[in-house]
């Protein structure tokens, strides 16, 4: 089958090329000649060629004849030709020697010759030489016609517009399409011939041959895809003119089956078409042997560097560090490896998707050797991929434990620095806020310690495991110094944290004692407060001294009272200040109550005292100011010689002024200070009761001595 179509290729193209259009383009372009694809009334097609004013080239023209005439297929050719010479700008000796060359050019194709004449025909002198009595010999009739009359012989529809006609031609795009048509022809002759040669190489039974054939003839000279796209635009194209070409507004007019250009574009289009895709068969089975070889000779590559590099660089790194900046090293380290190996993983993932292509299109015994690869591939990359990430989990395990030893240990640092130093707080709050900030540091040692365990513990779990992918090396020595490594610092933070612990106890109990102290100080300073204010209140509000016998008793027991409340206070005082002194003796410091509380708790209570004295001496001068007064302004009958003592009046009288006089007297203290009590006008009313009473007394002494008075006076 190949063969029939390798010799009707060949047949078509020695029928088809017999000459080239890109060859004597120049002379084409100049339209020396033309088929405009009009037809005779016998079908024949119509060959015109203009005559110019200038010369014509008998050469060029014979060219262009020859080329127009290798065109139409021999069935057309056997209609005949009419040929229009026309000669409206030319002399008649051009004329006639187009005429005559015809006779050699296409004798036997040409039915008829009109020559057109000018309106002015030509001298007839010149024009004596009758074509029609040579038609034997010429082997072609000739008529001589004006431009107007050519409709008797030829359809005004199969004539250009230069003759009076409505057809369209364009000689440039008639021209310029037939390039394309015999490029393409050309190209898809040459190309078929390559296409078979590596086709009929590819179906040799030999490898060798094969191999040989494919390597010479491999790649095609041009690219198929674009000769078949120019085959159909110009297939496309020669049918839309077919079809489209009577509407006038195609500048190409075809022709039709003669020209048989449509059935050759078809059939060659469709033997490319053939052998394109034995082509493409051909460079699909190559590249997918080639692609199995590449695959294979990768997946080699990446099994060997890592079971080979790859692995010894993972068994030489055991170690976890002794530090966050050791543990770190490590772990750059390790991104190094993991870095080169991420260049290898990536080869992987590549050439899984390789492979899974190839299994998903691949032929049968293709199949089992490519799962083979893929599973081999696989086991390789997820085991070294696994002990990738293992080394990184216990690097980062191991680095988290050096930090959190590190953020312990600097807690740890922290609460010694705080222990170390003496306390010299200021006050009570200051001490508890000091004391809860140990607690607070304790116990985040204690979260801090406990946080180790578990991260040591993790750590030692993760390396209990590292033998399970040491490719048969003994790890024993190195795991032994990892685990003691890590035992020891959890035992070292555990000895400091043990001995922090007993200095916060040591410290909690000297600061609770300092806590006492403050507040017994703190106590006793309000006692002395205390007892300032009453004896503040009793020098400004206990100046009543009643105003008879009965209310300066009541007055008298609530002072004895006030005294006891302040003797009370005086006493705690004194006990606070006493409780002080044991507990700086405990502290081995010096209480600020031994020399300025102590000291003003003695002088406020030694002012109290003396006031208080002050205050019950008047109270009990004015007990016997009012008792006797009393006695002496009640009537009692009964007891007249009482009533008439002179000696009794004598004592009232003297036991008034006395308190009249004390009330005048300020109280004075030890340090020389004089304080009053109360104020002026408070002293002023006392004292103006007083009088008032003696004046009474004074009046019923007159009224014992003077009867008549008593008796002038009822």
């Amino acid at each position: 089958m190949h063969n029939a179509a390798d010799e009707r290729n060949k047949s078509e193209e020695v029928y088809w090329s017999k000459m080239e259009a890109s060859v004597i383009l120049p002379i084409l372009k100049k339209k020396l000649a033309f088929l405009s694809g009009g037809k005779d009334r016998r079908s024949g097609l119509i060959l015109t060629i203009p005559l110019c004013l200038e010369q014509t080239n008998m050469d060029e023209l014979s060219v262009t004849l020859d080329y127009l005439l290798s065109i139409p297929s021999e069935k057309c050719k056997a209609r005949g030709f009419t040929v229009i010479v026309d000669g409206r700008k030319s002399q008649w000796n051009v004329v006639k020697t187009v005429v005559l060359m015809l006779q050699n050019v296409v004798p036997a194709e040409v039915s008829l010759v009109c020559v057109v004449k000018p309106d002015e025909f030509w001298d007839k002198k010149v024009t004596h030489f009758c074509f029609w009595k040579e038609k034997d010999r010429l082997g072609f009739e000739v008529i001589l016609v004006s431009a107007n009359k050519l409709t008797r012989y030829i359809e005004p529809c199969q004539l250009t517009e230069d003759f009076g006609g409505s057809l369209t031609y364009d000689h440039m795009d008639w021209l310029n399409k037939r390039l394309v048509f015999e490029k393409f022809t050309k190209e898809s002759t040459s190309l078929l011939d390559e296409l078979a040669l590596i086709n009929n190489g590819s179906d040799k039974g030999s490898q060798q041959e094969k191999e040989r054939s494919v390597d010479l003839n491999f790649l095609p000279s041009v690219d198929p895809e674009t000769v078949l796209q120019t085959g159909h635009e110009l297939l496309s194209e020669l049918q839309q003119r077919r079809f489209n070409g009577s509407d006038g507004g195609v500048s190409w007019s075809p022709m039709d089956d003669e020209l048989l250009a449509q059935p050759q574009v078809m059939k060659l289009l469709d033997s490319l078409r053939e052998q394109y895709t034995r082509y493409q068969e051909v460079c699909r089975q190559r590249s997918k042997r080639t692609q199995l070889e590449e695959i294979q000779q990768k997946v080699m590559q990446v099994v060997n560097w890592l079971e080979g590099p790859g692995s010894e660089q993972l068994r030489a790194q055991w170690g976890i560090g002794d530090s966050i900046r050791a543990s770190q090293a490590l772990q750059q380290k390790h991104e190094e490896i993991e870095s080169q190996h991420s260049e290898w993983f990536a080869v992987y993932v590549e050439l899984n998707q390789q492979i899974a292509a190839l299994l998903n299109a691949g032929d049968e015994e293709d199949l089992v050797e490519l799962k083979s690869l893929q599973q081999q591939l696989s086991d390789v990359c997820y085991r070294q991929a696994s002990q990738l990430e293992f080394r990184q989990n216990l690097l980062q395990a191991a680095l988290e434990f050096h930090g959190v030893a590190q953020d312990l240990s600097q807690q740890l640092d922290g609460l010694l620095g705080m222990l170390c130093v003496d306390v010299a707080p200021a006050d009570g709050a200051s001490i508890q806020q000091t004391l809860k900030l140990l607690e607070e540091k304790l116990k985040s040692v204690d979260v801090g310690l406990q946080g180790l365990r578990e991260k040591g513990q993790g750590l030692l779990d993760q390396i209990s495991n590292q033998a399970s992918w040491a490719y048969g090396k003994d790890v024993t020595i190195e795991n032994k110094e990892n685990v003691d490594h890590i035992q020891g610092v959890m035992e070292d933070m555990q000895l400091r944290k043990q001995r922090c612990e007993d200095m916060v106890d040591v410290r909690r109990l000297k600061m609770l004692q300092m806590v006492q102290l403050f507040k017994c100080e703190e106590d006793a300073a309000q006692a002395v407060e205390w007892l300032s204010e009453l004896l503040d209140a009793l020098l400004k509000t206990h100046i009543r001294l009643g105003d008879d016998a009965q209310e300066t008793k009541v007055l008298l027991e609530k002072h004895r009272k006030f005294v006891d409340v302040a003797q009370s206070t005086y006493d705690y005082g004194r006990q606070l200040l006493q409780a002080t002194v044991v507990l700086c003796q405990s502290l081995r410091c010096t209480s600020r109550s031994s020399g300025d509380t102590l000291p003003r708790l003695n002088r406020v209570w030694k002012q109290f005292t003396i006031a208080s004295e002050e205050r019950v001496h008047r109270l009990e001068m004015a007990i016997a100011f009012h008792s006797n007064a009393e006695k002496i302004l009640q009537d009692c009958p009964e007891e007249p010689e009482a009533i008439n003592d002179e000696e009794q009046f004598d004592e009232i009288e003297a036991v008034g002024k006395s308190l009249l006089d004390r009330l005048t007297v300020p109280v004075v203290y030890p340090d020389g200070t004089e304080q009053y009590f109360g104020s002026p006008s408070d002293m002023a009313s006392t004292a103006e009761h007083i009088r008032d009473r003696m004046k009474l007394v004074s009046l019923k002494r007159q009224q014992l001595r003077h009867p008549e008075m008593m008796t002038t006076e009822s």
